[in-house]
């Protein structure tokens, strides 16, 4: 079985860390993404999510979102699936968007990513 909680690395050097994973799926944890949209250094910002509960089998679906407030006015909403492969490591299977804030209604094609 597939366990969220713990630390992650993803193909671009980033960290995640699920530090809290409730019995009723809820989570929490700390991002520290080393890619940004303004290019500065890396910081860490709070994520919060949810685990479908599949009980004792299954591949975990989940969602979380991850709040950029210290560097940057974006948000960006993360869905995935947890997955063990043939070599019994931990993989997570994610989608994400991330959307910025822009200066009005106009702009808003160019919001989301």
């Amino acid at each position: 079985q597939c366990q969220l909680n713990g630390l992650w690395r993803n193909d671009q050097d980033s960290l995640m860390e699920i530090s809290v994973l409730r019995d009723n799926g809820d989570f929490q944890g700390q991002y520290l993404t080393r890619v940004t949209i303004s290019g500065g250094c890396a910081q860490i910002s709070p994520l919060r999510g949810a685990q479908q509960q599949l009980g004792e089998e299954g591949w975990p679906t989940f969602a979380f979102t991850v709040r950029w407030d210290k560097f940057s006015n974006a948000t960006t909403a993360f869905v995935g699936q947890c997955f063990v492969d043939a070599g019994g490591k931990e993989m997570l299977s994610t989608m994400w968007l991330l959307r910025e804030a822009v200066g009005s209604l106009e702009e808003d094609w160019k919001a989301t990513r």
